[in-house]
């Protein structure tokens, strides 16, 4: 999958799990001071983001997913 593939597809999923108008969501949407996910909101976001990608992310790999563009290099560069 090409990288704007994933970044479209990890904005929609964000947008939509925090109910987020999709043209406002941009790289460095922040989840912690952004839109101050709590930690169950970002346990459930991770659990999407697996699903929607076919992939594992570690909670070590979590920890690092700060923003829409980190999570989007994560997702690719460990895709299958």
């Amino acid at each position: 999958m090409e990288k704007q593939e994933i970044y479209d597809k990890v904005v929609t999923i964000v947008a939509d799990h925090f109910e987020l108008d999709s043209s406002k969501v941009s790289g460095e949407l922040n989840f912690l001071s952004d839109i101050e996910a709590d930690s169950i909101d970002f346990v459930e976001l991770v659990l999407e983001m697996e699903d929607a990608f076919d992939t594992q992310i570690s909670d070590e790999a979590a920890e690092k997913l700060i923003t829409i563009n980190n999570t989007v290099d994560y997702i690719f560069a460990n895709q299958k």
